[in-house]
């Protein structure tokens, strides 16, 4: 066991066995450093998958965008991965997160924490005005597994420039979900804060982040967990049992809330504390995908195809199909490589889990029986969460052109075909899923035929814009048969696609333009084909 900040770490002395369930434990033999037991034992289960973690992490966001300008001189650095790290390949005295002068090269002193997926560098005094640094996070961070950074959607090492003064600037919450005298709010909702800036996580707490039943006098504290994303600048309450039906509550978050120059939060044109009043209804929430999770993409039981040399899966892949050529152009971290060409390269950034033999590697002289049953596996998964997505009550109909459209969080459904295309004449640009300040929103699109985003030609690729808090993982799309997604190339895609009969497709040969997948194409039958795509399996 290991503790370092806010994190303790029990690292197991040998691997966990294979799709087991375990319970974990927090004795109030815990204190903290006023010697404060903990208030009540912490008790939490989870479920090990059947097959090791083979997927390395990498950089989702950083504080700073490579190339910024004008941040302030006491703003702590911060990068946010993909999945959980070990703590001790980041906190300091650990130099994988590093801060350097660009031109000068010389390292600035600092300390590196980490705690939620988020690592702060906090410099130990004010950075120069009006000076370039470059912050670098090297492969020496590992994931809890042990694997290795690598490259992601963010540049690092990434470079930025100081401005001409510090920030003096208080931070304010500029919208809470529910909202101030919100009613009939539904029992398993989460409680949301969306800030005016970046705020420091380790001050996002449940200590300063609490739920607890209006008065007077107020109810005790509700027990939960804060998540805060600085991707979203949203910090999310998730009670430990749910809210009561038919109940007033009142949300605060307290000046102990900073930004990362330390300035404390004040009051904003948004009421803090406010209140909001239960109903009796449930909302939708995201479907499991049991082991069909870790998947970047499934080609069903006919297989996967890559063209191009610029595709990269942040993911596992696979299949049950049992030919010799069910997947092409593909390698993964395992050493497997299946019909590679010196045109038709795709790296995979996990395993490929499939029902036949590579051409070179592990698995090419024969089928390797574990990864076969977990690919079935997984497709089952996938076939579960099809069938539950397609049963989910509608909350409304589905037009058949969702371009230039914003739509808010629910289920709903378009019997035919739906496309994200610019119409001549008709609508025209991208699809924004506005979750209007619920870090859990969940958007579910049930569309009976074909789903097709984006025109034929390269100049017409579409995308879909995330707002409000809204996320890549509570996206779900059920395509009754195929998928089509920016056949002229470009443009991103967002959430988990499971086409049931016709399989799913990304671009079209000879284009080089990205095309990218925030999320997964599962197909239960036909193939997945892709040319120069990048897909990325959504963290937990």
């Amino acid at each position: 066991m290991t503790y370092s900040g806010v994190t303790a770490v029990f690292t197991p002395a040998s691997n966990l066995s294979y799709s087991t369930t375990y319970i974990a434990t927090i004795t109030t033999g815990a204190e903290d450093i006023d010697g404060n037991a903990l208030a009540a034992e912490y008790v939490w289960s989870f479920t090990t998958g059947a097959a090791p973690d083979t997927t390395a992490p990498t950089v989702i966001f950083t504080g700073a965008f490579d190339g910024e300008t004008g941040l302030p001189i006491n703003r702590n650095a911060t990068v946010t991965f993909s999945e959980p790290m070990a703590p001790a390949t980041l906190n300091s005295p650990a130099t994988n997160f590093t801060l350097r002068e660009t031109v000068s090269g010389n390292p600035v002193a600092g300390v590196v924490t980490y705690a939620g997926n988020i690592a702060t560098f906090n410099p130990n005094s004010d950075l120069l005005f009006l000076t370039e640094y470059t912050s670098t996070v090297t492969t020496g961070a590992t994931d809890l597994a042990g694997n290795a950074l690598v490259g992601g959607l963010r540049p690092n090492p990434w470079s930025w420039t100081t401005g001409a003064a510090p920030d003096i600037i208080a931070p304010t919450v500029t919208l809470t979900n529910p909202a101030d005298l919100d009613i009939d709010v539904a029992i398993n909702s989460t409680v949301n804060a969306t800030f005016s800036e970046e705020m420091m996580n380790t001050s996002i707490s449940t200590a300063t982040f609490t739920v607890q039943e209006s008065g007077p006098p107020l109810g005790p504290i509700l027990d939960g967990t804060v998540n805060y994303s600085p991707i979203t600048d949203i910090a999310t309450f998730t009670p430990q049992t749910g809210l009561t039906a038919a109940t007033e509550y009142t949300a605060t978050i307290t000046t102990g809330a900073e930004d990362l120059a330390g300035n404390a939060l004040v009051a904003g044109a948004v009421p803090n504390p406010w209140t909001f009043t239960t109903g009796t209804v449930l909302v939708p929430t995201a479907v499991p995908l049991g082991l069909a999770g870790t998947f970047g993409t499934f080609g069903g039981s006919a297989g996967m195809t890559n063209q191009g040399t610029l595709t990269v899966i942040n993911g596992d892949i696979g299949t049950i199909a049992t030919g010799a050529t069910s997947v092409t152009g593909f390698h993964d971290t395992e050493g497997d490589i299946f019909t590679e060409t010196g045109s038709n390269i795709g790296e995979v950034n996990g395993t490929i889990y499939t029902c036949t033999h590579s051409t070179t590697g592990p698995t090419s002289a024969g089928v390797n029986a574990a990864y076969c049953a977990l690919a079935t596996q997984a497709r089952l998964d996938a076939e579960t969460a099809y069938l539950q997505l397609a049963l989910m009550p509608s909350d409304g109909p589905l037009p058949g052109n969702l371009a230039g459209l914003t739509i808010n969080p629910g289920v709903y459904t378009n019997a035919t075909s739906v496309m994200i295309q610019d119409g001549l004449p008709g609508p025209a640009g991208d699809l924004t899923l506005d979750a209007l300040g619920d870090a859990n929103a969940v958007f579910v699109f049930q569309i009976g035929s074909t789903l097709t985003v984006g025109g034929p030609g390269a100049a017409f690729p579409r995308s879909i814009i995330l707002a409000g808090g809204a996320q890549a993982k509570n996206v779900f799309w059920q395509v009754g048969t195929a998928a089509t997604i920016n056949a002229g190339g470009g443009g991103t895609m967002v959430g988990t696609i499971i086409s049931n009969s016709g399989g799913v497709s990304f671009s079209t040969a000879g284009n080089v333009a990205l095309v990218t997948l925030e999320g997964r194409a599962l197909s239960l039958v036909a193939s997945v084909t892709m040319v120069n795509t990048v897909i990325n399996v959504p963290a937990p």
